[in-house]
């Protein structure tokens, strides 16, 4: 133990740990590394993933380091709601988008990213706008993964927090730089199983080491009336509605989950992403019960810091044995995310940058190869340095998540209503960054008129979550009444309630104003589009017909 209670290894466990995890990825990639890497296998493994793959890959990608810390956080902080508040919206990120995704696939299904289809709909501006917010989300998680891998290298072994981080980043460009998205989703598969071996086992002990199921029920009697309520308006307001509203968002701006959507087998979306909505619920909220475990026990972080909750807790009631599968567990799940954030970066170079803006639709395969590597070695240099400089990340996460919030109407309608101009698009995403901007950093005097007005936007814009998310699953007609109703209750019941939460008021803004934007615009354009002009716009940049002997099948099973 060191002198905050944590289990140290030593220097050469921690590097022999690390050495048999990214050492055992790097060969199972070489069973499915091919002589000659064609563009489609290396972004999208050739459109051919199947099922089992490409949930357990969904499942993997999403479960990052941030999981395990703020699931833990959020039940430790909200009590006995705490957990699902964080899981279930979590898990309806996946769940929520695959109508969507049937529909990217209907019209493009020869993509790659959701930018080359918005590419195909509206241009350029439109295209740079989703492909720079993709890119923002991307680095940031990437340098959140390193971060956390240094971090906890540096808590449980006497190396450095730097070299933590630069072990991770090596591990992971070695294991992804050959194959790509096939070495990502090939070993996001091997991943999860261990990821989830390892948490029914270790949930399970601190839970029974700490005392059993009683202690959790004795531990009631420690929390508030809040922490002890399931229906906690507390913890709705400040952890579901937030993580409600950002279903849609995430989901849609988010490379590496419509990267997937573009390489799974058209026919396995939907089972695809309903497996991985119910994987990734059940790891994280049993993630989120070692938090709740902790506030029963009165346990309290070391230097307040709730990162230290889990580590905290394994440390003190499991052996080093289970810490070191701890250990393990954290390395993978931050593995597999910043892998899937270098393919996304990299297909987003390769087809939005360099297929589209540079190549005009007449890219060289090989220099378009070339584009892809170095983006992965360029971006991991830069998660390497901006992890090293332990920044702040929270005003670019605000960022990157309202930009996300402002594209998601009129990514979607783009998709269904051919009188959506680009005009309508880029104007709604600038007008709605602007007034997210004023809102969430209170610009303006939020009093009087004001705020009446930014809370009718965020009216409209819950609105605008609930019809689509309807509209979704039930269609046209259930989407408008869903919408209306929700606009009418937000009106009559939000109104002079919600200025409490302006975070939440200018998450929303961001969707309401971009839809009134772009309704509006759209309803004065005579313009019609033939979306069947999507398909002929987004292709396959090889030279030769996709070879099948690119999917994810083993070179020795074949």
């Amino acid at each position: 133990m060191n002198e905050n209670g944590f289990t140290q290894f030593s220097t050469l466990t921690v590097l022999l740990l690390l050495a048999a995890f990214y050492g055992g990825t790097y060969l199972l990639t070489l069973l499915i590394r091919k002589d000659k890497e064609d563009t489609s296998g290396f972004m999208v493994a050739g459109h051919h993933v199947g099922f089992g793959m490409g949930a357990a890959s969904m499942t993997a990608t999403w479960i990052w380091a941030a999981s395990f810390y703020a699931a833990a956080t959020s039940g430790y902080t909200y009590g006995v709601s705490g957990p699902i508040h964080y899981g279930l919206w979590g898990a309806l990120m996946i769940l929520f988008i695959y109508p969507f995704g049937r529909r990217f696939r209907k019209l493009a299904p020869n993509g790659h990213t959701l930018g080359e289809l918005i590419h195909a709909r509206h241009g350029a501006s439109s295209q740079m706008i989703l492909a720079i917010s993709n890119i923002l989300g991307s680095v940031i998680s990437l340098m959140v993964n390193f971060t956390a891998a240094g971090a906890l290298v540096s808590v449980l072994s006497p190396l450095s927090f730097e070299a933590g981080v630069l072990i991770a980043g090596v591990g992971v460009l070695a294991y992804t730089l050959t194959s790509g998205f096939r070495a990502s989703v090939f070993t996001d598969f091997a991943q999860l199983v261990a990821l989830m071996a390892i948490a029914i086992i270790i949930i399970p002990a601190v839970l029974f080491s700490a005392g059993g199921p009683e202690v959790m029920v004795q531990g009631l009697e420690l929390m508030t009336d809040e922490q002890a309520n399931l229906f906690s308006m507390d913890a709705i307001l400040n952890q579901g509605a937030p993580f409600f509203v950002a279903v849609l968002a995430y989901a849609i701006g988010n490379q590496t989950i419509s990267q997937r959507l573009f390489a799974v087998r058209e026919s396995h979306i939907k089972s695809t992403f309903v497996t991985a909505t119910l994987g990734y619920g059940a790891i994280v909220i049993g993630l989120g019960m070692i938090g709740l475990m902790a506030l029963s026990v009165g346990m309290e972080p070391i230097d307040g810091k709730m990162n230290n909750l889990i580590p905290q807790m394994v440390s003190t009631y499991l052996s080093p044995i289970f810490v070191a599968l701890f250990f393990v567990l954290v390395i993978g799940s931050l593995s597999s995310t910043a892998d899937s954030d270098l393919s996304a970066l990299s297909t987003i170079m390769m087809a939005d940058v360099y297929g589209k803006n540079i190549a005009r639709n007449n890219p060289n395969p090989k220099v378009m190869m070339l584009v892809g590597r170095i983006t992965m070695i360029v971006a991991t240099v830069a998660g390497l340095i901006f992890a090293s400089f332990s920044l702040d990340i929270l005003v670019m996460l605000v960022f990157v998540g309202a930009l996300w919030g402002a594209i998601v109407f009129p990514v979607i309608v783009s998709c269904y209503w051919d009188r959506v101009t680009n005009a309508a698009f880029t104007w709604s995403v600038v007008v709605a960054m602007a007034l997210f901007c004023i809102a969430r950093f209170e610009l303006l005097e939020m009093t009087g008129a004001t705020v009446t007005v930014f809370e009718v936007l965020a009216s409209v814009g819950g609105a605008v979550v609930i019809g689509l998310m309807v509209f979704g699953f039930l269609g046209r007609a259930a989407g408008l009444v869903a919408a209306a109703l929700t606009l009418i209750a937000m009106l009559i019941f939000a109104t002079g309630f919600l200025r409490d939460y302006m975070v939440l008021v200018a998450s929303l803004t961001a969707y309401g104003a971009s839809a009134v934007v772009c309704t509006a615009m759209t309803l004065i354009s005579s313009e019609r589009f033939d979306f069947d002009l999507i398909k002929r716009r987004v292709g396959d940049y090889d030279d030769a017909e996709f070879d099948d002997s690119g999917s994810l099948v083993a070179e020795g099973a074949k």
